[in-house]
């Protein structure tokens, strides 16, 4: 089975989807970064869905499982790169992602990070 890479950056952790995700590979996904985020205990979460052209209500009800399961080990979620087409299909299908913090791209997103990790527990050691 196909897997999505998680990179550990600091305290953070990045995804960058760049393959099609069907049902078993957002299950996949959300299983491999719940137990990445207590081994390494995250902080954050920087989702890359850039590459992604089509979302469906499975695969954006997982987003926004993600970022609920990580807010509840203690790591905000950031999702970057949301092209227009999968926003109005999010909006079209009454997904909003509550508690999903969006950014337009990866240095953005990361700021985000940064900016509620020093705001929660005073600057990040880099």
């Amino acid at each position: 089975m196909e897997r999505i890479p998680i990179i550990r950056m600091g305290p953070f952790l990045l995804v960058t989807i760049q393959v099609e995700m069907d049902d078993r590979v957002a299950i996949q996904l959300q299983e491999d970064l719940t137990g990445m985020i207590e081994k390494t205990h995250a902080h954050g979460v920087l989702i890359d869905i850039s590459a992604l052209e089509i979302v469906d209500s499975f695969i954006g009800r997982t987003i926004s499982n993600i970022s609920a399961m990580s807010r509840i080990l203690d790591a905000g979620t950031v999702v970057v790169g949301m092209q227009p087409a999968v926003a109005i299909t999010l909006v079209e299908l009454g997904l909003t992602l509550q508690g999903v913090m969006t950014a337009l791209d990866v240095e953005r997103g990361m700021a985000m990070l940064n900016a509620s990790q020093d705001s929660r527990n005073g600057p990040v050691k880099k």
